[in-house]
């Protein structure tokens, strides 16, 4: 049964809101790299889904994923170098999935922007490499 949007955008802003909280984001990864699977809408665009927790994270490990392992990524280092290598591949990035495999597909700088606007927001400090400043990072992918 597929998801209401209601539902989905529900658990993408849990998404924005936690790994802003908490400066972490979750994926899952085996031997062979992390997981990735097809757009819903398109065969031919590929999605690398992240979670906000470990645990949600967890409960996507069967089937094909079957032996992945969640493992967290610094949300700078997410921000910075996940979203951004996501956007010029034209990757989509799959926020808070569910076991079923559904939630919300999206460009990879549209949820970067959405993150640095909460940490704007919470008024979160947070370190980058390539930026010295939240609004500095929001000011180069919003251009």
């Amino acid at each position: 049964m597929l998801q209401d949007t209601e539902t989905i955008e529900s658990k993408y802003q849990l998404f924005i809101n936690r790994v802003a909280a908490t400066k972490l984001v979750w994926a899952l990864k085996s031997k062979d790299g992390w997981a990735n699977s097809h757009s819903n809408d398109d065969e031919a665009i590929i999605v690398i889904p992240f979670w906000s927790d470990r645990a949600y994270a967890k409960v996507c490990a069967k089937d094909d994923w079957k032996g992945y392992l969640p493992v967290e990524i610094p949300l700078a280092d997410f921000l910075e170098n996940w979203c951004v290598e996501l956007a010029e591949n034209e990757v989509l990035a799959g926020i808070n999935w569910d076991a079923n495999m559904f939630g919300k597909e999206s460009e990879a700088l549209s949820v970067a922007l959405d993150i640095l606007k909460q940490l704007d927001a919470i008024d979160s400090a947070i370190v980058f490499k390539n930026y010295s400043s939240i609004n500095e990072f929001i000011t180069e992918i919003s251009e």
